[in-house]
């Protein structure tokens, strides 16, 4: 055997085992990070994408005004997400905010625009009144509103302020309670119940009342002034919402007359008071002489009759004699 084929040989047994060598570690390489993944839980797929959609915090009933505390956004999978769904990202949850509801929203079912009306649609003000009850609005200003801190939702008591008139021409001011416990459902064309920043004063304000309240406000307005007084809201706190919220208006029950204010008023006139007037006739002179009830001085000569007196006139004829 010559000397070339020898080399060759070795060449290629050097070559063969040089690159068993380096398949083996290859293979121990990958094997290694395979097992290393394994163990740590990596995987190589894309994370699930997390949707979330607007559900109801609480119940919702019929005819109740949707605020920011009514709803929340919710984690939904995303193989039962329907197109109808509000996907948080796609709009914002105030587009719902001051919408009423048509039907009953359990907690945590989604909330579609099916199921609301939403503010300045069609129909927006019929379905906000319970049943049986009627919309009639009455201007307001800042004094007799609170100073625009009265909002859509909130609960009033309304005071009427007019004039009280007899026969005999005194007047008093007098303010009484027509209404208690009415529910404001807007303040202009405004039916947000969230409070602004700042107060607004509004020009009207419309109330939802039975048809008989209706009336009973439309007649106010033509006697006197109207003035709105905000309820506490801890009032419907402490009873049953279910039942304070879609409660009507109840009949006022009290009144304040001017003489409870200030007792410099006089309580209508005093006691009317008879007075008598002679005429007394001598010869060609005449005078007069007043006479009192006992409550005057009926000695006086010419004495004037004080006012709310009853003035009565008697004359007497002195004849002079004739002598024969």
């Amino acid at each position: 055997m010559n000397s070339k084929r020898i080399v060759f040989l070795l060449l290629a047994v050097i070559v063969a085992g040089t690159t068993a060598f380096l398949a083996r570690a290859w293979m121990q390489s990958e094997r290694a990070a395979i097992l290393a993944q394994a163990q740590s839980g990596v995987s190589r797929a894309q994370p699930a994408v997390v949707n979330k959609v607007l559900v109801a915090k609480t119940t919702i009933r019929t005819g109740h005004i949707v605020k920011p505390d009514d709803m929340r956004w919710q984690v939904w999978p995303a193989g039962d997400l329907a197109q109808a769904y509000v996907i948080e990202g796609k709009r914002p949850l105030t587009d719902f905010v001051g919408a009423v509801a048509r039907g009953s929203i359990g907690a945590g079912e989604p909330i579609t625009e099916t199921k609301l009306v939403l503010v300045g649609t069609r129909g927006f003000m019929s379905a906000v009144l319970q049943p049986g009850m009627r919309a009639v609005s009455v201007a307001v200003s800042a004094t007799s509103a609170v100073s625009g801190f009265i909002y859509a939702g909130d609960r009033v008591d309304v005071l009427l302020t007019h004039t009280l008139a007899n026969q005999q021409g005194w007047q008093h001011k007098a303010t009484e309670t027509i209404l208690r416990n009415a529910r404001v459902i807007a303040m202009d064309q405004k039916v947000d119940a969230a409070p602004t920043d700042k107060p607004d004063v509004a020009k009207t304000a419309t109330l939802e009342l039975t048809p008989k309240q209706t009336e009973i406000i439309t007649l106010a307005v033509k006697m006197g002034d109207l003035s709105l007084v905000l309820r506490s809201l801890q009032e419907n706190a402490d009873s049953d919402s279910a039942t304070t919220e879609d409660a009507p208006a109840e009949p006022g029950d009290s009144y304040t007359r001017d003489v409870q204010v200030s007792r410099l008023i006089a309580d209508g006139p005093g006691p009317q008071q008879t007075t008598h007037v002679v005429l007394v006739l001598r010869g060609g002179s005449q005078s007069k002489q007043t006479l009192d009830d006992g409550n005057g001085d009926g000695d006086g000569d010419e004495t004037k009759p004080a006012e709310n007196k009853t003035q009565r006139t008697t004359t007497f004829t002195r004849t002079p004699s004739v002598s024969p």
